[in-house]
């Protein structure tokens, strides 16, 4: 094309203007970032307020069915809510001044919020259409009573189950660490154990409590086995099933430098089997916990089970749904627990694990 040659039959191609909020040197993309991180720094009205309007909904439905229930239940039901209006309003005036809490209210807001309504409809249920029968399910204002009535026994129950729980749970991932390590690496121990583990694993342990309450000489003692026992199985074969399905490239490049078998068993097997071994400690946490109510409810003379075996014996149905509520709680915590370490232990895996 010669030049100063003028070219026709191509229109002229215009760009649009750029939009006029835009700043000088400032692309629309920018913009757009501005705009979608603005409103995320502020928490929205409506989850400041999700709490305190179930809360008062929750209470005026308990109010308006307040006439079936014992005073003091409906005073101490009422202050709670009044306690949960104080804690929203002190944390909604908190929240711009601090980014954890912000960020935490707008992650937490809906869950109480539901929870809070969830009691509501409670109160209809069971106050209200009468729908369930009493005493077998009581309003959640008489369990709130006995909460507060047995506080002292709950909180020596709930100490005995701590400990026992955590003295069958570190013995049974001990003995499912050691056996599933030796199963997993071992091709002897492999054939001898993996029979023994296929025909005993699967048996539940609270149906070895008639043999071990004859064995063992206290039921403290047989609780604890019992616990250990329902932790070892997954353990060791979630163990086993890391540690025999270690990369064969990990253990050669150890082995080409000169790294003897106990530093492939815990220096490249352990470590590549640790996500395997946590799905193994969350199952046996699981199973523990049944084990411990079961256990608890027959020969142990104190704990969480005992509690709700001894309450449903005198029909004191408010303080079983109160001992449920402290189990959940307890079981929650423990499993919230267990989490954190394995969130710390693999922080490696940070976006790659999705449980």
């Amino acid at each position: 094309m010669l030049q100063g040659e003028e070219v026709t039959g191509c229109p002229e191609v215009s760009r649009p203007a750029p939009p006029s909020h835009l700043t000088s040197g400032q692309t629309q993309p920018e913009s757009d970032a501005i705009h979608a991180v603005a409103p995320a720094s502020k928490l929205r009205w409506r989850t400041q307020l999700a709490v305190p309007i179930a809360a008062l909904l929750a209470l005026g439905v308990h109010l308006l069915f307040s006439k079936r229930v014992p005073p003091v239940e409906t005073h101490s039901y009422t202050l709670l809510f009044w306690e949960i209006l104080g804690v929203s309003i002190v944390l909604a005036i908190a929240q711009p001044f601090w980014t954890s809490l912000r960020r935490w209210m707008r992650h937490m807001c809906p869950i109480f919020t539901a929870a809070i309504l969830l009691l509501g409809v409670w109160d209809v249920i069971t106050l209200g259409f009468q729908l369930l029968p009493l005493p077998y399910f009581p309003g959640p204002a008489a369990v709130l009573r006995s909460l507060i009535n047995d506080r002292a026994l709950l909180l020596d129950s709930t100490w005995h189950s701590l400990v026992l729980l955590l003295s069958g749970y570190t013995l049974g991932v001990i003995a499912g660490l050691i056996s599933g390590i030796c199963i997993g690496w071992s091709t002897p121990v492999r054939y001898w154990g993996m029979p023994v583990l296929k025909v005993v694993g699967p048996i539940p342990a609270t149906a070895w409590i008639p043999l071990a309450m004859v064995v063992s000489p206290s039921a403290i003692v047989s609780a604890a086995g019992l616990i250990a026992l329902a932790v070892w199985f997954p353990v060791t074969m979630l163990t086993a099933s890391g540690i025999s399905n270690t990369r064969a490239s990990y253990l050669d490049v150890a082995r080409t430098l000169g790294a003897g078998r106990g530093y492939l068993i815990f220096r490249v097997a352990i470590p590549a089997a640790i996500p395997n071994i946590f799905i193994g400690l969350f199952m046996g946490l699981g199973a523990s916990f049944l084990t411990l109510v079961v256990a608890e409810s027959i020969g142990v003379k104190s704990g969480l089970g005992w509690y709700v075996s001894w309450a449903q014996g005198w029909a004191e149905y408010g303080k079983v749904f109160a001992a449920l509520v402290i189990m959940a709680a307890f079981f929650s915590t423990l499993m919230t627990l267990l989490f954190k370490v394995r969130d710390r232990v693999l922080v490696w895996q940070k976006g790659v694990i999705k449980w």
